[in-house]
């Protein structure tokens, strides 16, 4: 599924310039429930954001399902994120005067689906997510557990081959994180792939394995133990 060779990202020149990835290479296959730690300045955040298509390396290759990442403009860049990737962010990112349901079907705007279609898609992954009954309710209605789960369907919401998941329970009380970790659970024992960031030691062990990262670099690499 994600294959990384090399991968090199710097910022800034001269005596301003920081190495945020150093020669990473790394393997996730299809189906792998990955979590990637590491404090602040680690690297961490900047490898989701090459994971995620929303940054290109400096040097290396970077695959995504096949397709080759490193070179591509950033129309094409947009089609990748729209079309292989899902994103649940920490602050959740829900448009403020939009419903839940309206929020959940936002990505399928860019995609070949007729309104009635994507409003069916959209009550099917509220459904997945246990949030049938607050469909019409905006996002100052509901609990940050509740706005999680709307942004995990709408990550869902056009199949993508991965979902990246940064921080995602950074903003939540100890007992709805765990409900949100059982979920993406859930979600990965119906065949997704999953890719979590989080500096959580007991929030990390609910995934297959564990890379650890330091100064750019990856440090550890385990499996979990079930």
């Amino acid at each position: 599924m994600i294959e990384l060779r090399n991968v090199t990202r710097v910022y800034g020149h001269g005596e301003s310039k920081v190495v945020a990835i150093d020669n990473v290479s790394l393997d996730i296959a299809t189906n792998e429930f990955v979590a990637i730690m590491g404090q602040s300045g680690s690297g961490k955040s900047s490898m989701m954001n090459i994971l995620g298509a929303l940054d290109s390396p400096t040097s290396g290759e970077y695959h995504l399902s096949g397709t080759s990442i490193q070179q591509m403009d950033d129309i094409s860049l947009s089609r990748i994120r729209n079309e292989k990737i899902g994103f649940i962010f920490q602050t959740f990112h829900l448009l403020p005067r939009l419903t839940a349901l309206e929020n959940v079907i936002v990505p399928l705007r860019y995609s070949h689906y007729t309104p009635e279609e994507a409003l069916e898609i959209g009550k099917s992954m509220l459904d997945k997510v246990g949030l049938t009954s607050r469909a019409h309710h905006k996002p100052f209605e509901m609990s940050g557990g509740q706005r999680q789960r709307v942004a995990i369907a709408r990550a869902l919401v056009n199949s993508p081959k991965v979902i990246f998941a940064d921080e995602p329970t950074g903003n939540l009380d100890t007992k709805t994180s765990y409900e949100i970790m059982d979920l993406l659970v859930s979600l990965h024992q119906q065949g997704q792939t999953i890719v979590l960031v989080t500096h959580e030691e007991d929030i990390a062990e609910y995934a297959q394995r564990i890379i650890r990262m330091r100064d750019g670099k990856i440090i550890e690499d385990t499996k979990c133990v079930a």
